[in-house]
C-alpha cells in the first residue's frame, strides 16, 4: 500500500516536470521563432542573392487586406532652377504614366516648391509654394531646405491620402508603384553608404544613448519613402532641427557632407521610435545596378559614362554619356543617342524613358 502510493507520487512528479520541460520549450521555440522573424534573410532581386534584413517584419494584423487599393500622396520637393524643373517634368510624365495601371496605388501629386514664389510650371504641375529657410541658414547646401519644406506643407495643404510617398526629381517610375508600407511601419530603401553603427561617436550627439542602440536608425534617407501622414507629421519637424544641428556641428557636416539630411531623417526616425521596412526592390541606381527587374524606381543620380565597346569608364568622362549634371543651365536635348552594345539594361532603360518624356512634353526647351 505504501509503495503504490509511493509510486503514485512519483509518477506525479514526473508528470509535472515533463509538463514543465514541454512548456520551457514551448517559450524557447516560440523565443527563437520571433527572433528569426525580427531579422530575417530576404531576397534580393537586384542580383539573385540574399541579403539581412534588420527590421522587424510586419505584423500580420497590420497586412492590408488583399484586393483592397491604400494610397499614397506622392510629394515632390523641388527649387524653381532648371536644373530641377525639367528633372520634375519627366517624373510627373512618367507618374501619370504609371498611375492608373494594374497594381498601381499612387494617388494624388504635389510639387513642393520651396523657392518661395511661383514658377512657370504651376498650370502643368500640382505645385504648392512654401518658403526657403531665412537666407543663409543652408549655407549653400540647398537640400537643407527639403525638412522645412515638408514641415510647411503639412500644415499648409489639405491631404486626401493617409499615406505619403516622399519623392525626388530624378526619380522615374518605371513600374506602377504600390504601397509598401503599413500602418506604423513605413518603407525605405536602404542605402549602402548610410552606416550608423560606423558612426556612432557622432550620432551620439543627436541619438542619445538612452534612446538604445544606433542600429535602431535605419540606413536611409527621407527618399525614397512610403510613410502614413500622422507619422511623418510627428517626425518632419523633428529632422527638420536635427539637420538644422547636424549642420551646425563643423565635425559632423564635414564627415556627413551630401548624405547630412540623409542622416538626419534617419535619426529623428528612430527618435521618435519609428523604424521602417527596408525595401531592396524600391529603386535602382544606374550604372551600378545593371537590370530592371522587378523594382519600381529608377534613381538617376550617378553618372553613366562609358567607351564605345560598352565598358564603363567612371569617373573619366566616356566615349558616351549621360549624367543629369550635363544640363544644370536647361533641359537635355530631345532624341539623345542610345548607349552603345554592351550597356546594362538600366542605363538603357533610363535613356529610352527620358526620350519618350521630352518627346512628348510640350514646349520641353522652356524647361
Amino acid at each position: 500500500m505504501i509503495v503504490r502510493k509511493n509510486m503514485g507520487r512519483a509518477s506525479l512528479i514526473l508528470v509535472t516536470l515533463v509538463l514543465g520541460f514541454c512548456f520551457a520549450a514551448y517559450n524557447l521555440v516560440t523565443m527563437v521563432m520571433h527572433n528569426r522573424a525580427i531579422s530575417r534573410w530576404v531576397e534580393d532581386d537586384s542580383n539573385g542573392g540574399l541579403f539581412f534584413d534588420p527590421v522587424i517584419r510586419m505584423p500580420e494584423d497590420m497586412r492590408k487586406p488583399k484586393n483592397v487599393k491604400v494610397p499614397f500622396h506622392v510629394a515632390l520637393t523641388a527649387t524653381d532652377a532648371p536644373y530641377s524643373k525639367w528633372q520634375c517634368r519627366i517624373m510627373y510624365y512618367w507618374y501619370k504614366k504609371q498611375k492608373d495601371l494594374p497594381g498601381s496605388e499612387m494617388g494624388g501629386f504635389t510639387r513642393i516648391l520651396h523657392s518661395g514664389s511661383p514658377d512657370n510650371l504651376m498650370d502643368e504641375i500640382p505645385t504648392v509654394v512654401v518658403d526657403p529657410l531665412p537666407e543663409g541658414l543652408d549655407r549653400g547646401y540647398i537640400v537643407l531646405n527639403r525638412p522645412w519644406a515638408f514641415v510647411q506643407w503639412l500644415e499648409k495643404a489639405t491631404i486626401e491620402e493617409d499615406y505619403i510617398l516622399m519623392a525626388e526629381p530624378d526619380h522615374i517610375f518605371i513600374s506602377p508603384l504600390p504601397n509598401l508600407g503599413s500602418g506604423g511601419f513605413p518603407a525605405a530603401y536602404p542605402f549602402f553608404y548610410i552606416k550608423p553603427a560606423e558612426n556612432e561617436k557622432l550620432l551620439r550627439k543627436f541619438f542619445p544613448e538612452e534612446m538604445g542602440p544606433v542600429t535602431n536608425i535605419d540606413p536611409i534617407g527621407n527618399s525614397p519613402v512610403i510613410i502614413k501622414k500622422d507619422l511623418l507629421e510627428k517626425i518632419a519637424p523633428t529632422w527638420m532641427n536635427v539637420s538644422l544641428k547636424m549642420k551646425d556641428d563643423p565635425e559632423t557636416d564635414k564627415a556627413f557632407g551630401w548624405v547630412l539630411e540623409m542622416y538626419a531623417y534617419a535619426v529623428a526616425s528612430a527618435l521618435n521610435g519609428v523604424q521602417h521596412i527596408l525595401r531592396k526592390d524600391f529603386m535602382l541606381q544606374p550604372p551600378w545596378d545593371f537590370e530592371i527587374g522587378k523594382k519600381f524606381i529608377i534613381h538617376y543620380t550617378y553618372g553613366c559614362d562609358y567607351n564605345m565597346k560598352g565598358e564603363l569608364t567612371y569617373g573619366q568622362i566616356g566615349e558616351w554619356r549621360f549624367d543629369k549634371r550635363s544640363f544644370l543651365r536647361g533641359p537635355p536635348p530631345r532624341n539623345l543617342s542610345l548607349p552603345p552594345p554592351g550597356v546594362p539594361e538600366s542605363v538603357v532603360t533610363l535613356v529610352k524613358m527620358v526620350n519618350e518624356a521630352t518627346a512628348n512634353i510640350p514646349n520641353w526647351d522652356d524647361s
